[in-house]
Parts: structure tokens; sequence; C-alpha cells
């Protein structure tokens, strides 16, 4: 359930490497700058009707990608390492589009954030000075963590982001990132995030190399190994699939036991079920709902914007908390975003939230997004979400009625 946010401290060449303390914030670029770096760097157009040119355009990169990782030279963790500031403080009129009903900072919007950020740390690790525009098509892999230390972030305090590549791959980057927010002249920890972010051609078709990283400290040699452990964990987690792999003996008892808790006695039915005392039904803990893709919601490579998707799935994952817990919920943990394929405009995008898993006043939930083709009236599964939320008072204990 809860998993406490242990804050890494940054390596010392990386704390040395800061351009700014708790003065001269200002001078840090802001989100919007990011935005327009990150389609400076790709030659992405501002208007949805020339998307097509530009996407001819980037073909003639290809010439520019290299044939082998060993022909790239290599990148230091400071290389790549940005600061950036969220002036919710110092300009107010910003505000208003973080800001949520209660008052705090709406967790979508940052989500938001940090996947624009990632992407452009990524391109920071793999550029080429003598290349104005890079040939290379970065997206969001998946989301591996976030965890929180604060239950609120306030909405009228500057808030500065800061993150590097941690781990390279031949084709994909992990990367850290970590989120404080300014109170009393100090910036205190709000969360830490780890995103994997993949490398493909211009066309984001096929897989292309990225610069290797060089660890020079120990710090940072740690940080690296941790980052190819997390890489054998999720390829373990992967195979270990129940789509792929029969249930382990400790969890057919488990199921089993769910099984024999619900069943009613007076009948001895597979079919008749009982719901235990202060329990709700799996099946009756679902939320719904139904997204147009507009061209307004696209990203650099015209599909539609990972952060986006991340939005309006921890958005529905939030009510179905609310309406299931009866009161206010607060993000703990975000942790298995997998983006399985890209989501094209004009798509209609399916979300599904399903409360999974209940202990105390800690409530898991499950997204599932998928895309309907209305020529082929086929569903395609593009994202999967979880997220943990703690409830201002003990829930009902969720509990399957069938087997899947």
């Amino acid at each position: 359930a809860y998993r406490l946010c242990t804050m890494r401290k940054l390596p010392s060449l990386l704390a040395r490497t800061l351009t700014s303390g708790t003065s001269g914030s200002s001078m840090l670029p802001d989100m919007s700058e990011v935005r327009s770096r990150l389609r400076d760097i790709v030659g992405a157009s501002t208007n949805w009707r020339d998307h097509v040119q530009a996407m001819q355009e980037r073909k003639a990169l290809h010439t520019l990608l290299a044939k082998r990782q060993e022909d790239l030279p290599p990148r230091r963790m400071k290389d790549s390492y940005l600061e950036v500031i969220l002036p919710l403080g110092s300009q107010p009129e910003i505000r208003e589009k973080y800001l949520n009903v209660h008052n705090s900072v709406r967790f979508g919007r940052i989500l938001e954030d940090l996947d624009s950020l990632g992407v452009l740390i990524c391109y920071t690790h793999t550029k080429q000075e003598m290349q104005p525009r890079s040939p290379l098509s970065i997206v969001t892999a998946l989301v591996d963590k976030i965890n929180l230390c604060k239950k609120i972030i306030y909405p009228d305090c500057d808030i500065k982001f800061t993150g590097n590549v941690s781990w390279v791959g031949r084709t994909s980057m992990e990367v850290k990132m970590h989120m404080l927010q300014l109170h009393d002249g100090d910036y205190s920890p709000v969360l830490d995030a780890t995103f994997v972010m993949v490398a493909r051609d211009p066309e984001n078709k096929r897989p292309a190399f990225v610069n290797p990283l060089v660890p020079e400290t120990p710090e940072e040699e740690e940080i690296f190994k941790q980052g190819e452990l997390n890489k054998l964990k999720r390829i373990d987690f992967s195979t270990a699939s129940l789509l792929k792999m029969a249930p382990t003996a400790e969890e057919r008892n488990i199921v089993h036991d769910i099984f024999l808790n619900t069943l009613d006695t007076r009948t001895v039915s597979f079919r008749s079920r009982k719901l235990p005392p202060n329990s709700v039904w799996m099946e009756d803990a679902k939320l719904k709902g139904l997204q147009i893709c507009h061209p307004q919601e696209r990203n650099i490579f015209n599909r539609i914007f990972g952060g986006f998707l991340m939005r309006k799935a921890f958005e529905l994952g939030w009510a179905t908390a609310c309406s299931y817990g009866g009161s206010r919920p607060f993000i703990v943990s975000v942790d298995d975003i997998m983006f399985q394929r890209p989501v094209e405009v004009g798509s209609l995008l399916l979300l599904s939230a399903q409360v999974c898993y209940t202990e105390r006043n800690y409530i898991q939930v499950r997204v599932h997004s998928e895309v309907y083709d209305a020529d082929t009236r086929e569903h395609q599964t593009t994202n999967i979400f979880h997220f943990t939320f703690v409830s201002e008072n003990e829930v009902p204990r969720v509990v399957p009625k069938t087997y899947g």
C-alpha cells in the first residue's frame, strides 16, 4: 500500500551544477519554454494543417542517425541535468490552469509537465552540437514510479523540477526527476519520478541508438546500477504476467480463499455468492469515460500527448476513488503506466477505471485505456495505469466476484 517517499540526494557533482538556489529562480526556464524547445528540436509545426508537411520534412533526417551506438559520444549525468520553474507564486496568471476545486494543484497537470520535461532531458542527453534538429523521435515508454512525499501541492508557491538521465540502454533511457516547492525561502521535496523513454527514427517507426552514459562518481555508479536492476525487474514482471504464465500456488490459494469467503453456505453453489459485511463487489466499483482526441492535445510528433492521456486517466482514477471511499482521496503513488501504442488524433479514447484492491483507507485503482476505430469497429489497448490513493476515512473492502 503506502510506500514512503525516500528522496535520494542528488549526486554531489549534480548539486554543484545547480544554476540557482532559492534566489534567482526567475532565470530558470518555465514549462512553456520546455515545450517551445521541444518543438524547435524536432521542427514540429504549430499549425495542425501543416503537420503532414512537417512530418515529411523529418524523413530527410534519417541520414543523421547513428549506425552503431559506439559511433555516438558518451555523455555524463550532469550533461543532461535540467532545472525548470513552474512560477505559480510569482506569476499568478498561470495559476488558474493548475487549480482544482480544493484549492490545491491538479496532479494531472503535474503529470503533463513531468512527461514534457522527461522528453527534453533525453533530447539534451542525445544532442549533437552540429545538428540544430534531432533525427530522433523520443517517446515515453512507461512511467516506472512516482512517489509523493506530501498530500497537498499548494497553488500559490513556486515549483521547481529537476532531472537528468540516470541509465541508458542501446535505444532506451531512464530519467529521474524531482519536484520541489518553495516554502519560507527554501525548496522542499514533493515527489520523485522515474520515467523510461525510447528513441526511434524520425518517422517513429524503428528503434534508434542513443548516446551511452558514463557514471563518474560512486553515487552515480549506484544510480546507474539501480537503473539496470529496474530494467531486469520489468523483464521479470512481463514474463510473469498472467497472460503468459499460470498463477503460483500462493496466488491460487488467495483466489480460492476469497471464493470460499463469498460462498453462500445455504445453497453451496458456484453461482450463489454472498457479499461479506462492509464490502463492495469489484464489478460495482467502476467508472468509465470517453475522450475525443482533438488536434489541440497532440504532441510534437502529431500523436496525442502522453501527458494528456496520463492526466485524463488520473482524473478518472481520482473520481473512482472519490466515489468509492465517499471522501476526498489523495494520490500517494503512481506505478506501471505502460504506453503500448500511440493514440492518433481523431481517435475515440475509452477509459475504464476499476478499484482493484483496498486496505484500511488505501485504494488501488487501475485505469485501462483503449482506442475505438469507428471504421473497423475494433478496440485496441493503448495504456494501463495504476494509482494508489489514500482516503480520509477507512473504506469498504473490495471483493472480486469472478476469476478474472
